[in-house]
């Protein structure tokens, strides 16, 4: 903690920001410097407080085919209602801090026939979970160590809560073991099938024979849509190829990885906040638990083997296991008319 206020406390040589520039050329420097010092000079002297509170869960760590695996288990107090054993997985740049807030709602024992139980692993490589030293340890091999984590706590079938690169591995974990996994819910769902590159071409000259005309602006022009996406998975291209790399330049640089962070939480929770000089980020989110989850990252040194998932998620042994044409069902009535069509034309 006094390296981290030290790092802080050096003279910041950051290139001003353009004028009237909000986040669109990436974080706002003006901005970084004001988080900087909220950084040093009002988080890092709550930091018992804050470790306290990192530390008010229940955890441990057990080893799972080789390596050390952390998480978080909280087994219900009552034993009068039926126990419903959910794990929760989280993603790229999370951590287990980001259920917290969940956490504490899921134990409030507010159901009424059940309760959950509640297992909260950090991915390998992520936080306190060992990173693996070998190749291969892709989001489907990840599956299978979770799968082995939740039989050793003694639940044959379970649950699931996926985001981000969670949703990827509870995926997997459905596919691999349905007998298990008595249901999923995916806050990152991926509806694009072998053929919709193509159906989506075709449909960008005929969009009437594929969407409404009240959905053709939301679906189109293509170039509209690729331009956002350019834009926007810089980071899954550098982490797919050299993620040791990237992870040098943020490994021993606080204030590189709080601007990294920063600006993906800020532009990926609302497109329209890059427009702001601060994002828009103490909008949706309080900085302590911004704060928090950075903290997580820097203090256990988990940024470069974080961000070898994406390299394993895209290596040809990774891509073979992809599935194809499996008809999937879904709830119509939770959907917008926009996503509905969206998923019938590219989906299925």
């Amino acid at each position: 903690i006094l390296d981290l206020k030290d790092h802080l406390s050096r003279p910041l040589k950051l290139a001003a920001p353009l004028e009237g520039v909000g986040f669109e050329y990436g974080i706002n420097t003006n901005y970084l410097r004001t988080l900087v010092k909220y950084w040093r000079d009002d988080y890092l002297p709550r930091w018992t407080d804050r470790q306290n509170y990192l530390n008010s869960f229940p955890q441990y760590k057990t080893k799972i085919q080789g390596l050390d695996i952390h998480f978080i288990h909280i087994k219900p107090q009552q034993k009068s209602k039926d126990i419903l054993p959910l794990i929760l997985l989280h993603g790229w740049p999370g951590s287990v801090r980001e259920y917290y807030g969940l956490i504490s709602e899921l134990i409030s024992g507010n159901h009424e026939k059940y309760d959950f139980e509640l297992i909260v692993p950090s991915l390998p490589g992520f936080g306190w979970s060992q990173a693996s030293s070998k190749k291969g340890l892709s989001p489907s091999a990840m599956a299978v160590i979770f799968k082995n984590l939740m039989k050793r706590l003694g639940h044959e079938k379970f649950l699931i809560q996926g985001g981000d690169f969670g949703a990827i591995i509870g995926s997997h974990l459905a596919t691999l073991y349905p007998d298990s996994v008595i249901g999923v819910h995916s806050n990152m769902c991926g509806v694009n099938g072998p053929s919709s590159v193509f159906k989506w071409m075709f449909a960008s000259v005929f969009p009437t024979w594929f969407v409404t005309s009240e959905q053709i602006s939301f679906h189109f022009p293509i170039s509209s849509y690729l331009s956002k996406v350019i834009e926007e998975t810089g980071h899954l291209h550098i982490h797919s190829t050299k993620p040791d790399t990237i992870g040098t330049v943020f490994s021993r640089n606080p204030v590189g990885l709080l601007a990294y962070f920063v600006e993906k939480f800020a532009t990926w929770t609302n497109p329209e906040f890059k427009k702001f000089e601060d994002g828009n980020l103490e909008k949706k989110f309080k900085l302590d638990d911004l704060f928090d989850n950075i903290m997580i990252y820097y203090l256990t040194n988990s940024i470069t083997t974080s961000q070898r998932i994406y390299a394993e998620s895209f290596a040809k042994t990774e891509m073979a296991l992809q599935l194809d044409n499996i008809p999937t069902r879904f709830l119509m009535d939770v959907l917008g008319s926009n996503m509905r069509c969206f998923i019938v034309w590219i989906g299925n």
